[in-house]
């Protein structure tokens, strides 16, 4: 937005570092799932439908991608928001994070259930 010879930024985007900007911050929960056994796949899917509309709901996420990788086994949820929210997402225990992750622990087959936090930005 520019007004005689002045610039302004609405918003400005967080940076990692000079020129490494973003402006979305996603969680990721992860596992793997048994490649000779397709039930665990299943089981995580049933998991995830059960919490999508929640999750869908936190307040300033941008979208919910399922990520399933047939060669390796990986089966990925991804919950994008806006850098804005993310902290009170965080402050709030990522909800409903622990309560899906405790039921893909109890799937047989699923392992290596984890999170990670990281950046995104389109470029």
């Amino acid at each position: 937005l520019r007004r005689r010879g002045e610039d302004f930024l609405l918003f400005k985007m967080p940076e990692i570092t000079d020129g490494v900007s973003f402006d979305t911050i996603a969680r990721e929960w992860r596992c793997k799932w048994s490649l000779e056994d397709k039930t665990s796949l299943a089981g995580a899917q049933k998991e995830l439908d059960a919490i999508l509309a929640q999750t869908k709901a936190v307040k300033g996420v941008k979208h919910v991608q399922r990520v399933v990788c047939g060669g390796c086994g990986d089966f990925k949820v991804i919950i994008a928001l806006d850098a804005e929210s993310f902290g009170e997402w965080e402050k709030a225990g990522f909800a409903p994070e622990a309560a899906f992750l405790e039921k893909l622990k109890a799937v047989k087959g699923l392992q290596r259930v984890e999170t990670q936090t990281y950046t995104l930005m389109t470029m």
